[in-house]
C-alpha cells in the first residue's frame, strides 16, 4: 500500500511510451489488460506513428518507403561515396574518444555519443548527419522529425565471462514503432553476430494484436525480466503462428546503412567466436501518442547535438542519487575499434 501514492503518475504513464508491465500496477494489470487496455494503447499508438509517416512520404524515395512497409526495414547499401566514406571512416576508427561501455551476456557494447566535441574533432560528420536522404529515411521509419541519438558504437561479442547475451533472442524494443539505423563503418558477415530481423513483424496484424493481449494479462506477475519491462520476447517457433517468416541476417559491406522499426522482432546473430563490428548507430523513440511529427524544442541545432552526453550526465546523477541505475560505465579513451 506504501506504493499507491505513486498511483497518480501511474495512470499518466498510459498516455506515454511507458512499457513496464513489472513496475506500473496500472499497466501490468491482469484486470485491464484483459479488458483491453494494453490492446487499445497497441493500437491508438500504431494509428498515430503510420498517420505521422504519412505526412513524411515526400522526404524519401518511394522504393524505400514500399521497402519498409513491407518489410519494416530498410537497406541502402553504399549510402555515401566511396572516397566521402573512406574519409568518414578513416577519421572515426583512428580516432580516439571517451567511450562508456555496457555487458550483456559474452557481449560488450561501448558507445561514442556524438556531440559538439566529436564534431569538432571529426568534421566528416556533420555532412552525414545534415544529409536530406539520412535525415527523411531515418524521420519515416521513426514516424517523428524529432532528431536521434548518435553514437559511435562497437559491438564485440564473445569477449567476456557470462550468461548467454539476452540480445540473442528475437524480441520487440517497446509497444510502440520506434527507431533504430545502423551505418556500418566494418563489414559484418553471416559468423559476425550481425543483426536479424523478422521481416512485416512491424505491423500490427489481428494475429499480433491478440500475441500481445494474452502476454500483457500475466506478465505483470510472471515471465521473464525483459518481457516483464516490455521488450517481450518471442520464440522461433511462435513465428509461423503470427503468420510471420523467419528472420533475414544483415550480413552486409561497411557503407551499408540500415535503418528498423523496433516494435518489429528483431536479435543478433549467434556465433561461435570473437566478433566486432563498429557502426554510427542511431535512436529514436518518442512519446507515441503525438498527433504532430515535429514541435520537439530538444531537435532545435543548439539542443540535439548535445543531447547524448545530456542523458549520459542525468543518468550519472541519478545514479548518483540512487534513483535511477547507469548501466554505461567509463570505458576510458580508446579507438573504437580497439578492443
Amino acid at each position: 500500500m506504501l506504493r499507491w501514492w505513486r498511483a497518480p503518475w501511474w495512470a499518466l504513464a498510459i498516455f506515454t511510451g511507458a512499457k513496464c508491465f513489472a513496475d506500473n500496477p496500472i499497466l501490468g494489470s491482469r484486470r485491464l489488460n484483459r479488458a483491453g487496455l494494453h490492446a487499445w494503447r497497441l493500437k491508438a499508438a500504431h494509428r498515430l506513428a503510420w498517420s505521422r509517416r504519412r505526412r513524411l512520404t515526400a522526404a524519401i524515395p518511394a522504393g524505400w518507403r514500399q521497402a519498409f512497409d513491407r518489410d519494416g526495414f530498410v537497406v541502402v547499401p553504399d549510402f555515401l561515396p566511396t572516397a566521402t566514406f573512406d574519409r568518414l571512416r578513416n577519421a572515426l576508427l583512428e580516432g580516439q574518444f571517451d567511450a562508456r561501455a555496457q555487458q550483456q551476456g559474452d557481449t560488450v557494447t561501448r558507445r561514442v555519443p556524438i556531440g559538439p566535441d566529436l564534431l569538432d574533432a571529426v568534421p566528416e560528420l556533420r555532412p552525414l548527419l545534415r544529409d536530406r536522404r539520412w535525415r527523411g529515411l531515418l524521420a519515416y521509419v521513426a514516424s517523428t522529425k524529432s532528431e536521434p541519438l548518435y553514437y559511435i558504437q562497437t559491438v564485440a561479442g564473445g569477449i567476456a565471462d557470462g550468461p548467454p547475451d539476452p540480445q540473442l533472442e528475437l524480441h520487440s524494443d517497446t509497444f510502440h514503432p520506434s527507431l533504430k539505423a545502423w551505418l556500418f563503418l566494418t563489414d559484418v558477415g553471416h559468423e559476425d553476430r550481425p543483426l536479424t530481423y523478422v521481416p512485416g513483424s512491424h505491423r500490427l496484424t489481428e494475429e499480433r494484436l491478440e500475441w500481445e493481449r494474452s502476454r500483457s494479462e500475466t506478465l505483470g506477475a510472471t515471465g521473464d525480466r525483459l518481457s516483464q519491462r516490455g521488450s517481450l520476447r518471442v520464440g522461433l517457433d511462435a513465428l509461423a503462428g503470427l503468420s510471420l517468416p523467419p528472420p533475414h541476417a544483415f550480413a552486409v559491406p561497411a557503407n551499408t546503412l540500415v535503418a528498423v522499426d523496433t516494435y518489429g522482432f528483431h536479435a543478433r546473430a549467434a556465433s561461435d567466436h570473437r566478433t566486432i563490428r563498429v557502426e554510427i548507430w542511431a535512436f529514436a523513440r518518442r512519446t507515441p501518442f503525438l498527433l504532430w511529427t515535429g514541435f520537439d524544442l530538444l531537435s532545435l541545432p543548439p539542443f540535439a547535438k548535445r543531447r547524448a552526453q545530456w542523458l549520459t550526465a542525468a543518468l550519472d546523477r541519478l545514479d548518483r542519487l540512487g534513483l535511477a541505475k547507469q548501466h554505461w560505465r567509463p570505458a576510458g579513451r580508446k579507438r573504437p575499434i580497439d578492443f
